[in-house]
């Protein structure tokens, strides 16, 4: 069973906003996310992902994707 709850890192302990019901002594594991508003999202390598794009010519690539990707028949025929 998974649970979420926000808690305080004091330097030593994890000290959970509300109780928390396990067993006293039985092991378990967290996983330590940093919320967003703590975190420097300009930095991060998909925040400006569109800054990578670039002019390919091929008006229909967003339509037949599959057709220059992997080489399917394209799904319609256009008129250039």
């Amino acid at each position: 069973m998974a649970t979420t709850r926000d808690v305080l890192y004091d330097g030593s302990v994890f000290r959970p906003s509300k109780p928390v019901h396990l067993e006293a002594g039985r092991r378990s594991t967290i996983i330590v996310t940093t919320p967003v508003e703590d975190s420097d999202v300009e930095n991060d390598p998909a925040f400006n992902i569109s800054s990578l794009a670039g002019d390919t010519g091929i008006s229909d690539l967003a339509i037949e994707h599959d057709h220059y990707l992997y080489g399917k028949p394209k799904v319609r025929v256009h008129e250039e």
